[in-house]
């Protein structure tokens, strides 16, 4: 009887153990849909959207650290996924790039960590050479705005507001966060 008791209790915990571990958990990460610049381009095509483009490198600390914290925000990803095609570009990539009858390749520059530069992400990034940089661009390819540094993804989401909903056509970017009361 004793020994029927322990079973009998032993498998009463397995089972709740069981139905609470089982249960499915709201496992699921929130990750934005990258793709590659022809790819958007050839959407942009038949489907104009906004341009995202976050500008890397692979020896980057604080690209990895957006890529896991900020563009795994389930908020940030849905909004980018939503409203913009989104880029991922290798500042150092050695593959060159056809667009709009421009050769963007890979240049090697004296001083660079890995010998050079990809000329499509100098032209996006003005000249500038810093990662993580993001970009915005509008349907026409035409820069809307250059941000660079490491983004929580409260920032985030407002830049992507900013350039998304068009308010850099009526206000500049410290004046829509104002407007925002510190979101």
């Amino acid at each position: 009887m004793k020994v029927f008791k322990y079973i009998s209790l032993v498998a009463i915990i397995a089972f709740a153990g069981m139905a609470f571990t089982s249960a499915p958990a709201d496992t699921a990460v929130h990750e934005v849909q990258w793709m590659s610049w022809e790819e958007a381009a050839k959407l942009n095509e038949t489907n104009p959207k906004k341009i995202f483009v976050d500008v890397y490198t692979s020896w980057c600390g604080w690209c990895k650290v957006m890529d896991k914290k900020t563009f795994t925000d389930e908020k940030v990803a849905n909004y980018l996924t939503e409203n913009f095609y989104a880029v991922k570009l290798d500042a150092e990539s050695r593959e060159a790039i056809n667009f709009k009858g421009t050769k963007f390749e890979f240049v090697e520059v004296e001083g660079s960590r890995r010998g050079g530069i990809h000329m499509l992400a100098y032209e996006l990034l003005g000249g500038k050479l810093s990662y993580p940089t993001v970009v915005t661009l509008n349907e026409n390819f035409e820069r809307i705005a250059i941000s660079p540094g490491f983004k929580e993804a409260p920032m985030m989401y407002n830049e992507l507001k900013f350039a998304a909903e068009e308010h850099y056509k009526t206000s500049n970017f410290e004046e829509f966060m104002a407007t925002q009361g510190g979101k």
